[in-house]
């Protein structure tokens, strides 16, 4: 063989190489890419989680953070006679105008009363569900009824508005602004046995040296766990979005490889901890 056909047949050799598939325990991990619908908590607004938002779609993810009617950016359209369900709609809505498919639905503080609501109406529609350090109520129960006083201090309430524990007026914007009476008094429908078969995770903010037990809401925690979900637990203080936007993402992230579990069954769900319960803030 000459020196031309030699050169030949190893540029042919070299090409057929490289169209070699790939074993696929050579190949790169695939990294799941997820929508996200995130509902924030009372008195907010999605520019709560402005900085999640920013990390998860730095990520490839789909983010979705929508202001509930009368908060936030819509402020302009507050009413008394705005209700849970007002604000179970405008995330339903969301959903569906938006044609979303395999959502990861997160609520957040009061934003869990939301999300309940919409996973009794829009089942079908969701991968997975994330209630961070939030409302987990059972059928018929209102945000009243998951916190009740005198041991969960009741927010001020003028002209038909909650108000802010923390005083923002004088604040820059964006800040925290009165939610209507009613998203907390009217109770939630969760009976869609639909319902059921989703996979939801609970997540409890701590302090470094508390143990869930010891958590002011240890009581949604056990909840959790006899319905069957999965519960972490993260340190941080009740606004993880601000104080550890890195954490919740990375915990976002991770939450929906979790798998339910048998439920435990039906236990007296009362706080079995004596620490000084903190302000259901946001």
């Amino acid at each position: 063989m000459n020196n031309n056909l030699l050169r030949q047949a190893l540029v042919f050799l070299a090409v057929a190489v490289a169209w070699i598939p790939a074993r696929a325990d050579d190949a790169a991990p695939v990294v799941p890419h997820y929508t996200y619908v995130i509902v924030h908590g009372a008195w907010g607004g999605g520019w709560a989680f402005r900085e999640v938002d920013r990390l998860l779609t730095a990520d490839g993810h789909t983010v979705y953070r929508p202001t509930l009617t009368g908060q936030g950016e819509k402020v302009h359209l507050a009413s008394p006679e705005i209700n849970l369900t007002t604000h179970i709609n405008d995330i339903v809505n969301v959903i569906l105008f938006e044609n979303l498919h395999d959502v990861v639905l997160v609520g957040h503080s009061y934003g869990g009363m939301v999300i309940t609501g919409v996973m009794d109406r829009v089942p079908e529609r969701i991968r997975h569900v994330i209630f961070l350090d939030a409302a987990e109520p059972d059928d018929g129960q209102s945000m009243f009824d998951v916190f009740p006083a005198p041991r969960f201090p009741a927010p001020p309430v003028k002209d038909g508005f909650i108000m802010p524990y923390a005083a923002a007026a004088n604040k820059p914007i964006p800040h925290d602004v009165p939610q209507s009476l009613k998203t907390w008094s009217e109770p939630v429908s969760f009976k869609n046995p639909a319902t059921k078969l989703l996979q939801v995770t609970f997540v409890q903010f701590l302090r470094q040296d508390q143990t869930p037990e010891q958590g002011g809401a240890y009581f949604l925690w056990q909840r959790a766990l006899e319905r069957g979900w999965t519960t972490r637990s993260m340190v941080s203080d009740h606004n993880a979005q601000w104080s550890h936007p890195k954490e919740l993402v990375a915990l976002l992230e991770d939450a929906p490889k979790d798998r339910n579990k048998p439920s435990t069954g039906a236990n007296a769900l009362q706080p079995t901890t004596n620490e000084p319960i903190r302000h259901i803030d946001r």
